[in-house]
């Protein structure tokens, strides 16, 4: 975690695994998209976490490279929207 600057909260999270094709990445917040095999993955826990950070006003972003791993970042604001769609 870390404060990039007085209006932001960052939570990083990485791993040094096999990474995330780039022709994957574009898809991979995408409801329903999974890789697993079929009953192994409903395909939606990227893409509610997309919409969870959306609601406090913040974002999530990737960066993956294929046998290096991936980095999360979510950014969040300190003072969250008043209009926040938290419910």
């Amino acid at each position: 975690t870390r404060a990039p600057d007085a209006e932001h909260v960052e939570i990083i999270v990485a791993d040094n695994g096999k990474g995330i094709p780039a022709d994957v990445l574009p898809k991979i917040f995408d409801p329903f998209f999974t890789t697993k095999e079929v009953g192994k993955g409903t395909g939606l826990g990227l893409s509610i976490a997309y919409k969870i950070v959306q609601a406090h006003g913040g974002q999530i972003t990737v960066d993956s490279k294929v046998g290096t791993g991936t980095r999360f970042v979510v950014r969040l604001p300190v003072h969250p929207p008043e209009q926040a769609e938290l419910g």
